[in-house]
């Protein structure tokens, strides 16, 4: 329990001499040194006085609690208070300037240890608005990563999974690629590529490319034909070339 002797240090400078000096007989007397000489009760004094008992409770207990809430604070969240408005302000700061899905904010509330039912409530009135959509998200991360990364629809599915995308939802996005625009962003991966690899032989060559392709989602039948084309292309000799080689 903090003691009334304790207030005096947080009024105002040109007050705490008398509070400290007269009226309070059996209160917290100023500590001195050496280098107070006459015990004039100096301000000096009163800010040792008061530095030592803010360490040892009263009002120094809430000040030391400071950091805490200023980080909640940062990260947008209400200091205290109704678990729900935590929630709330968590997805709002997770969702400011990235879209999400709903598992991602999912899984941070319950780090946060929000209890589920109060995260799903939030998470299904944040879907109601349109904060959450999942089929939007994934229609913009299909776009974005296939003609940003080249990225082909095994891949682009694979990423959707991994952040808790439903099926359904997976396949409308990636069905906005069609064979013909998958293979047509293979050429250019590989005519990119095929700069780098002149001047090692033939098989290198197509391993290296056919490779680079398989990383970026594409089946190997498509990743083959689409590099022994641009061989061809250079004058390289394909024939013999099989599966095998790849």
């Amino acid at each position: 329990m903090t003691r009334r002797t304790d207030w005096p240090d947080h009024t105002a400078p040109e007050s705490r001499p008398g509070a400290l000096g007269r009226g309070h007989g059996d209160g917290v007397e100023p500590e001195r040194d050496g280098r107070e000489g006459d015990g004039s009760g100096t301000r000096e004094g009163a800010g040792r006085s008061g530095g030592r008992r803010r360490r040892r409770g009263g009002f120094g207990e809430h000040q030391d609690s400071g950091p805490p809430s200023s980080s909640r604070a940062e990260k947008g969240e209400p200091p205290t208070g109704d678990p729900a408005e935590q929630a709330r302000a968590i997805c709002l700061r997770l969702l400011t300037g990235t879209p999400r899905t709903r598992k991602q904010l999912a899984d941070a509330l319950r780090k946060r240890e929000i209890p589920d039912e109060v995260a799903e409530e939030v998470l299904s009135r944040f879907e109601e608005v349109g904060l959450i959509n999942d089929s939007a998200f994934a229609d913009a991360w299909v776009e974005s990563r296939h003609h940003g990364r080249g990225l082909a629809r095994r891949a682009l599915a694979r990423e959707l999974r991994t952040k808790g995308v439903e099926s359904a939802l997976i396949d409308e996005a990636v069905g906005q690629l069609d064979s013909e625009q998958e293979e047509a962003t293979a050429r250019e991966l590989v005519a990119r590529k095929l700069r780098s690899t002149r001047g090692l032989d033939r098989d290198k060559r197509l391993r290296r490319l056919a490779g680079m392709l398989a990383r970026k989602g594409y089946g190997e039948g498509m990743a083959l034909r689409v590099v022994r084309q641009a061989l061809e292309e250079e004058g390289e000799d394909t024939e013999d070339l099989g599966h095998e080689a790849f």
